[in-house]
Formats: C-alpha cells, sequence, structure tokens
C-alpha cells in the first residue's frame, strides 16, 4: 500500500479501528462503552462511526433493551481487511521512511 486509508488514518476513527479489531469475529461493542474506552463525546464519536459505516468498515446495530435504545458496533470483514492494510502501511513507513533527496 502505497498511501493511508484516509476513512481509517485519522486519530478517533484509527482508534475506533484499533479497538474493534481487537474483538472476536462478530462481536460487538455498546457505544456506551466504545466512548468510554476512546474517552470520546458522544457527538464526536457518532459522527466518526458514521463515516466507518458509510465506507462499510463498521456495522451498527440498534434494538432496546427493557425498554432502552441500545447502540452496539462491530467491525465487518471489509473493515478488518482495510484495517490490516492500514496498519502495514504504517509499519512499513517507519521501517523504511522515505528519504529526502538533497537540495541541489
Amino acid at each position: 500500500m502505497d498511501a493511508p486509508d484516509e476513512v481509517i488514518h485519522q486519530s478517533l476513527r484509527l482508534r475506533i479501528m484499533a479497538t474493534l479489531n481487537a474483538l472476536a469475529d462478530g462481536d460487538l461493542i455498546e457505544f456506551t462503552r466504545l466512548r468510554s474506552v476512546l474517552s470520546a463525546t458522544d457527538g464526536n464519536l457518532g459522527a466518526h462511526v458514521s463515516t466507518l459505516e458509510n465506507a462499510d468498515y463498521v456495522r451498527v446495530e440498534k434494538d432496546f433493551v427493557a425498554k432502552k435504545p441500545r447502540t452496539r458496533i462491530g467491525i465487518t470483514s471489509r473493515g478488518r481487511t482495510a484495517f490490516a492494510q492500514h496498519v502495514a502501511y504504517l509499519r512499513s513507513l517507519l521501517e523504511d521512511p522515505p528519504i529526502p533527496r538533497a537540495a541541489g
């Protein structure tokens, strides 16, 4: 990969994807738990989750538990692949940084 995944590269979205990638396949995390883990606000987290959902990197499930709304988020297989590729890009950048040419 020659360039970062611009959807994932943003700091909070990278942290969201890293957190979701740590879950087992098919597992979901509640929005409130994710918000707490990432120390994010509702609005900020919601906006970034929407961006990731639009890219098909995460899925959002909404339901009710004891008449209270519940939102859960999980990573998709496309999201796992994109995250792995982005991590590989970052590792390659760190292990073999571009060398600037001397001004001539």
